[in-house]
């Protein structure tokens, strides 16, 4: 019996061919991965849509018993701010404190070693971050839609919306991995969960900055009252919000930076 076959190995016999996938989809798979942990772990939908929801309602029915001055109805007003909120607490909230953890149990670690490179991770946490985000605001649209929520957006609103969205979702998950890179992972949950409840309160985030009285000028300045106030005007007025999308490509950048600077992968 001849031998040459095995002397001789015919290309192509190991299928798949060895090596790393492309790119694409490998940040693909990590982004597949990172929506499916998001949305399996309780607190993370807690934040993600109940809280929200339970803002929406609470503040719908405060203002009629309380008489607020909004300028607009109390669901028009108050769903725009939700929704930003929503945007918050998953990209900075839900972010550092996954991100925390993982750093704590060598995941970061381990995964920054494998064929996907540490941009692809990132790439592939943002991704999970929209999908998830997506969802959100299609739970709470539908909900304040019942409520009588009669959105003005209009092209140039529409547009608007979509980047105080991927503005906001990039400034807070520069300023949530910062956190999470800095921080203990005991630290993170508890800096992370405190960070979001003092902006949900007083960071004219679901209430506009003129709410404040005289610190609204300086509230519009931080990430939560410029994506706020950005998606009020896109929904409200259907304007393009050109202030607050440059306030928050600022805290991008200084998320960006303070993460690059401080950011351990162990």
């Amino acid at each position: 019996m001849s031998l040459s076959g095995l002397d001789h190995p015919a290309s192509g016999t190991f299928a798949p061919a060895p090596g790393a996938a492309p790119l694409p989809r490998m940040v693909l798979a990590q982004a597949r991965m990172e929506t499916r942990l998001l949305l399996r772990n309780g607190e993370q939908l807690l934040l993600a849509v109940v809280v929200p929801l339970i803002v929406l309602v609470g503040g719908i029915t405060a203002a009629k018993h309380f008489d607020l001055s909004l300028g607009h109805r109390a669901v028009d007003t108050l769903t725009p701010g939700v929704l930003a909120l929503a945007v918050m607490s998953t990209s900075f909230t839900s972010l550092a404190i996954a991100t925390g953890f993982e750093r704590r149990y060598g995941v970061l670690k381990r995964l920054g070693s494998s064929p996907l490179p540490r941009s692809g991770l990132l790439m592939g946490k943002v991704g999970a971050l929209l999908v998830v985000e997506v969802l959100q605001f299609v739970v709470i649209g539908v909900v304040a839609l019942l409520l009588g929520w009669t959105p003005a957006a209009g092209v140039v609103g529409s547009v608007g919306v979509v980047l105080c969205a991927l503005l906001g979702t990039s400034a807070f998950a520069s300023l949530g991995l910062f956190v999470a890179g800095a921080l203990r992972a005991e630290a993170t949950l508890a800096a992370a969960n405190l960070v979001y409840l003092l902006l949900m309160v007083g960071g004219a985030v679901v209430f506009p900055s003129r709410t404040y009285g005289g610190a609204g000028s300086v509230l519009a300045l931080l990430p939560s009252g410029a994506l706020g106030s950005g998606m009020r005007s896109a929904f409200l007025d259907g304007h393009l919000p050109v202030g607050p999308l440059l306030v928050l490509a600022g805290w991008t950048v200084v998320g960006t930076a303070l993460t690059a600077r401080t950011f351990s992968w162990e």
